[in-house]
């Protein structure tokens, strides 16, 4: 008999790889064979950013599967990805499933699959095969989505997802997020209705994955969300996942992480940097973009600045006219950082975040405060977390335009870094590590 063998299967996302990368890693570690699929496109993009770069005993493999879209098309509409990976994966699964199997001694003997990829589940029950899921965001985030049958027969919302009190905020218990219906996730995946009823529907078939998996994982702590935890008991929480030295290792990243970073802010003052970076997904018009650019040069702080490739809508990086040589003594700007090696280090101050999940627990568990900026999905709960339950950070206030402006980024830089009370709870969740 053979290693027991897995095939990984995140939703291919970059949030979602690099938690479902980090446990195989683990997995590998301790003599379990890894089968990890990417999509054909992320595939050749962590190949590009790592290379071959596996664990050391050889037992993580990386293979890959078609999404179905086209070269060229925009990966980033979740809608239009997701509804071209339900039309193919399934078959394409299926198929690598039986090539592994046909030509490998250890067969696969689970399946573990995201959450947010039910229908990699239906592929394995198909072939007799145990699944465990994971679920790669919040605690909060999955009980809140098992609880859509309870938010319809309590009029929150219709049969489409549709919210029925747009503007009504609520709580589903006292220490968790408060939510606020126009940003719930399957609203935020595009703007015209059919997506948007697509998106809820499929959030609700994955559902069904929580029932039927044998085991259930999540990637966070019962201190990150204790009432959280507790009203989901049949998951495991086992997180955070991320990585204390992953700079250098294969990660999942889709882009290559620059180490000058690392020597940039070995020069800068303990608790002087501000750490500005909003993952892989969100774009920013130019009026946004420039806003934060100044904002950032009004502070007179040096900050870290991840600007990666397409983060503004349509065009190239846009500075405002010579931010750049004005900041050339006061900033450094990189195309993608190292970020957990970023947030541990001691020059860190604050950390301007879009709130993604992993960037969330990354910063938590390294005791710094945020400044919260989100744009879709979960990223509007965990800046609930932040502000309102951990108390670890404040929110970006739009104006009557809602657009967040230079001067309420400088007072709010100068509010949170001269308040020693949030970096003592920030840092008093370094035990989440």
């Amino acid at each position: 008999m053979g290693n027991p063998h897995l095939l990984v299967v995140p939703y291919p996302a970059q949030g979602h790889v690099i938690p479902f990368m980090e446990l195989s890693q683990n997995l590998a570690k301790q003599g379990i064979k890894i089968s990890f699929v990417n999509t054909e496109f992320n595939h050749k993009r962590v190949i590009d950013a790592f290379g071959k770069k596996l664990d050391e005993n050889g037992l993580l493999h990386l293979v890959s599967v078609p999404d179905g879209l086209e070269d060229g098309e925009d990966r980033n509409q979740i809608g239009n990805l997701t509804e071209r990976l339900c039309q193919v994966m399934p078959g394409q699964l299926k198929e690598l499933i039986d090539k592994v199997n046909g030509s490998d001694d250890n067969k696969i003997s689970c399946v573990l699959a995201d959450i947010s990829l039910g229908l990699a589940f239906d592929v394995a029950a198909e072939q007799g095969i145990p699944t465990a899921g994971l679920w790669p965001a919040s605690m909060f985030q999955l009980m809140f989505f098992l609880r859509i049958p309870k938010l319809i027969e309590d009029g929150l919302i219709d049969g489409n997802g549709t919210p029925l009190m747009k503007h009504k905020m609520f709580q589903l218990s006292p220490m968790t997020p408060v939510i606020q219906p126009i940003n719930f996730a399957w609203l935020s995946f595009g703007n015209s209705p059919s997506t948007q009823k697509f998106m809820f529907d499929f959030l609700r078939l994955n559902n069904k994955a929580v029932e039927t998996a044998d085991w259930i994982l999540c990637n966070s702590s019962l201190e990150l969300e204790p009432e959280a935890c507790n009203l989901v008991p049949k998951v495991l929480p086992i997180g955070p996942l991320s990585a204390a030295n992953r700079f250098g290792n294969l990660s999942g990243n889709f882009w290559s992480e620059d180490p000058t970073c690392l020597q940039w802010l070995n020069q800068q003052s303990p608790g002087s940097v501000i750490y500005v970076a909003f993952g892989s997904s969100t774009v920013f018009d130019e009026i946004h973009f420039q806003e934060l650019a100044l904002g950032l040069e009004l502070t007179k702080k040096p900050f870290l600045w991840v600007v990666r490739e397409y983060i503004i809508k349509g065009k190239h990086q846009f500075y405002p006219q010579g931010f750049k040589e004005r900041v050339s003594n006061q900033g450094k700007i990189v195309s993608w950082a190292p970020q957990v090696a970023v947030l541990g280090h001691s020059s860190i101050a604050c950390f301007i975040s879009h709130c993604g999940w992993n960037s969330t627990i990354e910063g938590v568990s390294n005791g710094v405060p945020f400044l919260c900026w989100p744009c879709f999905s979960d990223q509007f709960l965990n800046e609930s977390y932040i502000y309102d339950i951990w108390k670890v950070g404040f929110k970006l206030k739009r104006d009557e335009r809602g657009t967040i402006r230079k001067e309420e980024i400088r007072t709010k830089v100068e509010q949170l870094v001269g308040d020693e009370d949030f970096k003592t709870r920030a840092v008093g969740y370094e035990k989440c590590r």
